[in-house]
């Protein structure tokens, strides 16, 4: 499993774009994480799934709400990945008003997941194979901390324990 001072895995997520800019095409489009997190701090969360309750109605929006404390605190974004397909997170993004606050970022087929160790089996319930809810704080690609929530928990992946942990 992950810990703190290990680098972010060397994998592709995918990132729903509806409008074209900074050369991106509209659609998804492939993200790097190691370029991506490269000389940045980032605020990552995930979560098990898009839609579901925990996640749309306290998790992701914890995470809107404190983006400007967050980026005054020295995050320079905030990621939330999830185990769905880029098209399910840029629909959630649309539902949740990420904007350009959170980038809803793809993990399809759960490498991130599995190369982190924090998968999360929900097979019995339909869902299969999942990320675990956790929240990190990663500078240049190493993970600064790592909060991992217990089974059905939502105690310390939330926005405010992160932005204390921007802070200190």
């Amino acid at each position: 499993m992950i810990k703190v001072g290990d680098t972010l895995p060397a994998v592709t997520l995918m990132e729903f774009s509806e409008v074209e800019g900074e050369g991106c095409s509209i659609g998804p489009n492939p993200v790097e994480v190691s370029k991506a997190a490269a000389g940045k701090t980032i605020a990552l969360f995930a979560l098990p799934g898009a839609f579901t309750p925990t996640c749309s109605a306290k998790h992701v929006p914890g995470y809107v709400e404190k983006a400007d404390q967050l980026k005054a605190a020295g995050v320079d974004e905030i990621w939330c990945l999830s185990v769905n397909d880029a098209f399910v997170m840029g629909a959630w993004a649309r539902d949740q008003k990420t904007g350009t606050k959170v980038r809803m970022l793809a993990d399809g087929d759960a490498a991130f997941a599995k190369a982190t160790g924090l998968t999360l089996d929900l097979t019995g319930k339909g869902l299969g194979l999942r990320s675990n809810r956790y929240s990190m704080l990663v500078k240049d690609g190493k993970v600064a901390t790592l909060n991992i929530e217990g089974p059905g928990k939502f105690e310390v992946s939330d926005a405010a324990t992160l932005l204390a942990q921007a802070k200190s």
